[in-house]
């Protein structure tokens, strides 16, 4: 049986996030904003969608943010949450060694914040890195 892939999850960063004096939820916000594209995209798997069909339907409707999503899932992003083709992207962009997104993340939301963990989770926020990470899907689809 294959291991999944993990990409990212909550856990890893609440040392960091505690050592900077931040409430934990900052160290869900980076892979909410990367979830939310996700989610706005139709990039979730099957599974997921079977999994979650309230919660989807309420972040949908707004009722509920990526953040919700994320903590539903056990602050995790695993492959088996994403279709074929999210997996794909996410391992070409989101992957934390080799990927772009956390440079674009950095260069796009944290600017003269002490780190990436201060960037607030907001709908402002949000359109500039999905907008990052609609043109980062374009050229990847492209290519």
């Amino acid at each position: 049986m294959n291991q999944p892939i993990v990409y990212d999850k909550a856990k890893y960063h609440y040392e960091s996030v505690e050592q900077a004096g931040l409430d934990e939820v900052q160290a869900y916000v980076h892979t909410a904003f990367f979830l939310a594209w996700l989610l706005d995209n139709d990039l979730m798997s099957s599974d997921f969608r079977e999994q979650s069909p309230d919660l989807i339907a309420q972040y949908k409707a707004g009722d509920k943010t990526a953040l919700d999503v994320y903590s539903c899932w056990d602050c995790c992003l695993i492959d088996d949450m994403l279709s074929d083709e999210g997996n794909a992207f996410a391992m070409h962009y989101f992957d934390f060694e080799n990927g772009r997104y956390m440079n674009d993340y950095i260069d796009l939301l944290v600017i003269d914040l002490p780190s990436e963990f201060h960037v607030e989770f907001n709908q402002a926020n949000y359109e500039i890195i999905s907008s990052q990470i609609d043109r980062r899907f374009k050229d990847w689809k492209a290519s």
